[in-house]
Formats: C-alpha cells, structure tokens, sequence
C-alpha cells in the first residue's frame, strides 16, 4: 500500500500542475486537483501532449474524412495536428485571451474539429452551441462563456449571433458557404487561416508550454430542461484521461491493432460525440468521416453505405428511427422474403436472448446490414438518453448488441460502459476502470441514488457556486440525480431520474420510464408517450401518434408512418393521417389503445400505477416544436407547460 501511495505521489510531482486547494472551481481560469489514486495513477496529460504522442504513432493515417461534391478529402493526423496549429496561431492574431472561449457554432465538420483543437492549443477554452439553439440561447452560451472568437457554419447561423452586441467578442469565422457581405472583423476560412502566418512557432509553442492538466480547455453547456443552460467546466485530464479510458472500456482499438472508423454526425456541443468522435479519434488514431448536415433527415444511410465505419454510436431517438425504417422495408418486401427475414430475426433474437454467441450466418440479417451501411461494424453504441427493451429487442433480432452507455455531462460522459466483454440485455454496462460509483438512499429494491467518482469528474459549473455545490457531496463525489441498482456482478440498471419520479397525492412514488416504455411496446403506433400524475389523485398519460417528418423542416406531418397505418389496417380501420384519429374520430384505433393501455395497467404492481386517463396530441413532439431537446430527450416539464390544459382536463372533477 505504501509503495502504491508513493508512486501517486511521485507521479504528482512529475506532473506539472497548476497549484490547486480543492478538488472544484467555478473560475474559468481555476485549477482543481485531481482524483487520482490506486485505480487511476495514470500521468495526466493536456490536450497537446496528447496530440503529439499520437502523431508520433498515427501520423500518416488517415485522421478526417469530408466529402466535397463527389470526393472525399482526406486528412492525415500530421495534417491535423499543422492545420490546429495554424488555427491557434490564427485565435492568437484575432487577440483570443487565456481562459476566454472559441464558441464554435455548426454542423460538424473538419474545420469545426481544427477549431477546436486550435482554441485549446491557443489557450482558449472551446465551447460548442448546439445548431438547433435559439438566436437567445446562442448568444447566451457566447456571452456565459466570454467568447472572443465565434466560429459559425453559414449564413444560417450567423444570423443568430448579428442579433445583439456581445461584450467580449472580437472577430467571427464563417467556415461553410460563401460570404453575404464582408463586415469588420468578420473571415472566411481561408482568411482565418492565413491569419496564423503572421505568427511564430516560438510564440504559439510558449502558450502551449504554459498549459496545465488541471485547468480548463472545454466548456459542455447542459441543454438544460429547466432553467438556462449551465456550462460543464472540463480540464485537460477530463478529457486526455476520459478519452484514454472510457473507450478501452467500450473496446475501441488503438489504431496500431486496427485503425477505428466512425461517422461524425451527432451535435459536437453535446459530450456524447464530443469525447466519442472528437478526443477520443485524436488518442487511438480514428478515422473520423463527416456525415452531410441533412443526415437526422435521412442521408445518414447513404454515408454509412459509403464508409463502412467499424463502430457507430447513436442516441436512442436514432435508433428508433433506424428501427422504423427497417420495418418499412421489410412491410415492402414480397411475402416470401419478409417472411424470411422475420424468421431469422426471430432466430437470431432467441439465440442472443440465451447468451449463445453463436452467429446465425444467415444471409438475409448480412445483406440488411450492408443496405444499412454497418457490414464491417462490429460495436454500436447508444447513450444520452434511456433506451427502449423493444428497441433493444428489435436490434438484437438483427444481431446487433445496442452497448449502453451512461454518464452525463458533468463525468466526461461514460461513467459507465457497455461492450463486447461487459454486456447485459437492458444495462448501462459496468463502471469504467479506474472509476467509482456508489449507491445512496438506497430502498428496500436496492435502488438509490448514482454518484460517480473519477478523474472525469468536471471541474464545476462556470460562475455558479452554488449549482456546483449542489452537484458535489461534501467529499467531492458527483451526485447524477438517476436512480438505479446494480446486481451482483457489477452492471447497472437506471429506473429513472429523481427528479421525474412521480409523487402521487396518496403519496405513491411511481418510476414514469417503465409504464411509458411498456405502452409504446404494446402500441406500435404510439411515438412518444409521457405519464403525469405528480402530486394528483390518479396517473394519465399524453401520447403521440407515429408519423412522417417532413424533410426540409424535421417537422412532423399529419400523415402517419406506414407502420402507423399498418397498425390501422390489423384493426380494421382506414385512417391515413393524425387528423382522421384525434379527438375521438376514430373509435377503432381508440379501442385498440383503450386495450393495450389495459394490458399495460393489467401488469402494474399497485392500483396507483395505472394508467387512468389519457389523450392523443394532434401533433408528434420534436426538436423543432420544442418537446425535445437538442439530443432528442423529452423535455417534461415544457411538455407540462405546452399542454397544461389539456392535462388540466384529466383531473377536473
């Protein structure tokens, strides 16, 4: 034990940190220690000697795929490493201070990944804000964050950041489409990096050296589903140490075994692609291909046709998506082939269900996946946000293992890790070597509160002492404010936040996810469902029906998906659209929901768990409509704002 304690020791002191009294700050330019220890004694690293080592090993390898027009354009990891350099030394032209922010505000993109990497090497701290934000939202993030540099896609974007003047802000760089009109201060791309020129290897490189592991280089904003959005201070060993670690968990291979390819095309903004596509490619040497902005809107397929990637991670929503499209296909099918690839789902299903890893060589489930683009992927990730046992199911019938993911924003992301070597049907997986968690409050079921504790545990919320005491307990574990239990060999099932936890007026605590999950299992036509009932007499439930989105504006239509109308025609009706349904118009599909929720309610453990009332909304939630986050998790309490009066009307006497 002593010479353990030691070589911590020593590693402390062969790592230059900046001094630091308390393991949280809330200042941009604070430091904190860190939590190291025995399971975690690793040297800690900033973001450039990251870099370094792996250009050192992967510098010819291909690090960033973009296609342009008809052609991919590859950049190796040498080329990446000079580009973020010439970026640096560009922020450092446009007078970017130390500790003020980069927000970088796109669809993601090399130049969005040099940008970056760029502002880190310049002493910045970068921040992303998602596209999908508010022109207020945006200029919130800008102004919280001190941005003096603000990167932005198009014109689109932009527009949002004209709207008001921002105190620290000195330059902005438009890095796709052409300029509108030239405005002070205001670079192509191709200006910004030609800016650098004008600055020397000695200057930038003196900034660099003056960098330390325990200071901050990133800023996660949380979507907040209440209030404004708080930014996640990251340091440089949040990120070096998480990237290393929580990817060898999910089994992604260091390029010198075999080089990783992924699509980049959830928002950067968020932790999820951020440590997966971004860091994480930069310290295991990945190949990172750019989707096309339009990919939610369904061009996401032909890119993964087109690369081939060998891992692919999408938020639960995605992969909803995904599952429904198939499901298209296979209702399209002549009755011979789709009774075909029914049964070897089925097989497979049953075959995963009991563990053996035997793999069904049916050619059907090859020639799904290859018209899906995921022939050569071996690990699929989902996280963000809870996913569904029939979307879990529906995938494992494609022979296609969902690893779960879970963290938050405040742990680096994974905390918790599903794969090939820790996988169990509905878990997030085990705790990432090197963390910690632990249970408190624990009930009678074993359920209590997750608290994590690790070197990827943030440094604190910026400029909000209070919200960072809150999420930290007195010793400085991370409080996730999810409820779960683990069994007995280490994995770790969520049940649901605390926060959404349903106190009836009798007093009853009900878990909303499981009912919701069960309703939408039992009604394949039911997109979103969400139960309320805290501090009321009885639960009731608003739910949305499944239908189409329209391409350009990702909103959702009044025609129902063709699995909705299948769900009509087994009942015996014709309604085509939302509309032909709502308010009670058709009886039919009301039945059959009458009954399914029935059946669900027929499960329940107490007569407080049952569903009582419900209603359809004549309109399905989305990002757009604002029901959903930016990562597509449902937002309840606007929800609970939106459709108060209908709510309302459950529970008038």
């Amino acid at each position: 034990k002593k010479a353990e304690k030691k070589s911590i020791e020593e590693v402390l002191a062969g790592a230059e940190l900046a001094p630091a009294q308390c393991l949280w700050t809330t200042e941009a330019s604070g430091s904190v220690q860190l939590r190291m220890d025995e399971l975690c004694p690793e040297q800690p690293i900033t973001v450039h000697q990251m870099f370094t080592n792996s250009v050192q090993k992967y510098g010819k390898l291909t690090a960033l795929a973009s296609k342009r027009g008809n052609k991919w354009e590859k950049v190796t990891f040498s080329e990446y490493y000079h580009l973020s350099r010439m970026a640096a030394k560009g922020f450092l032209k446009l007078g970017l201070e130390q500790f003020h922010s980069v927000a970088i505000l796109g669809f993601n993109s090399a130049e969005w990944f040099i940008a970056a990497v760029g502002t880190v090497f310049a002493g910045g701290i970068m921040a992303g804000i998602y596209t999908t934000n508010s022109p207020d939202a945006c200029l919130y993030v800008a102004k919280d964050s001190r941005a003096n540099v603000i990167v932005v896609e198009n014109q689109k974007q932009l527009d949002k950041i004209l709207q008001d003047k921002l105190p620290h802000l000195k330059a902005i760089v438009q890095y796709s489409g052409s300029l509108k009109e030239k405005l002070p201060n205001f670079y192509s791309w191709e200006e910004f990096m030609g800016l650098g020129l004008e600055v020397s290897d000695q200057e930038l490189d003196e900034v660099i050296s003056s960098q330390k592991a325990n200071q901050c280089c990133a800023l996660i904003y949380t979507s907040g589903t209440t209030g404004s959005p708080k930014g996640v201070m990251l340091s440089h060993d949040n990120i070096t140490w998480t990237a290393h670690h929580a990817s060898r968990a999910g089994d992604m291979q260091p390029a010198e075994i075999r080089q990783e390819s992924l699509v980049s095309y959830l928002p950067l903004s968020h932790i999820a692609a951020q440590i997966y596509d971004l860091w994480t490619g930069i310290q295991w040497g990945e190949q990172v291909s750019f989707a096309q902005p339009d990919a939610l809107k369904g061009s996401l397929v032909d890119t993964l046709r087109e690369v081939t990637p060998t891992a692919h991670m999408g938020v639960p929503r995605v992969w909803e998506k995904i599952m429904e499209k198939i499901k298209e296909g296979i209702s399209r099918c002549g009755y011979m082939k789709r009774k075909l690839v029914t049964w070897a789902m089925s097989v497979s299903l049953e075959a995963n269900q009991r563990l053996t890893k035997y793999v069904i060589y049916s050619l059907v489930l090859q020639k799904l996946h290859a018209e899906l683009g995921i022939s050569n992927c071996v690990k699929f990730f989902s996280g963000a946000a809870p996913i569904g046992n029939e979307t879990l199911q529906f995938f494992l019938g494609l022979n296609i293992w969902l690893y779960e993911a879970y963290g938050m924003s405040e742990s680096s992301g994974p905390h918790f890790m599903s794969g090939p070597k820790a996988y169990r049907f509905s878990s997030c997986g085990k705790v990432v070597p090197g963390c910690r968690y632990k249970l408190v409050n624990v009930d009678a079921d074993g359920i209590g509160e997750v608290c994590f504790w690790g070197r990827n545990v943030f440094m604190g919320f910026l400029n909000l002492e209070d919200k960072t005491k809150e999420a930290l307990d007195e010793d400085g574990w991370l409080r996730s404010g999810d409820l779960g239990k683990v069994d007995e060999d280490g994995f770790l099932y969520i049940t649901g936040r605390i926060k959404e936890l349903i106190i009836t007026a009798g007093g009853e605590n009900v878990a909303p996810l499981s009912i919701e999950d069960a309703v939408k299992q039992e009604l394949p036509i039911i997109s979103n469902a969400m139960l309320i009932g805290d501090k009321r007499k009885f639960l009731s439930m608003l739910l949305t029906l499944k239908c189409t989105i329209n391409p350009e504006t990702t909103e959702p239509t009044d025609i129902l998906s063709l699995g909705a109308v299948e769900f009509c025609q087994r009942h015996g009706s014709q309604s085509t659209k939302v509309s032909d349904i709502i308010g009670g118009k058709d009886k039919i599909v009301y039945q059959s929901i009458e009954e399914g929720i029935a059946r669900v309610n027929s499960k329940a453990t107490s007569n407080a768990q049952r569903i009582q009332k419900w209603t359809i909304i004549g309109k399905d939630f989305s990002i757009v409509g604002g029901e959903l986050g930016p990562t597509m998790k449902l937002r309840r309490p606007v929800v609970l704002q939106m459709y108060h009066s209908e709510i309302e009307s459950f529970y008038r006497e």
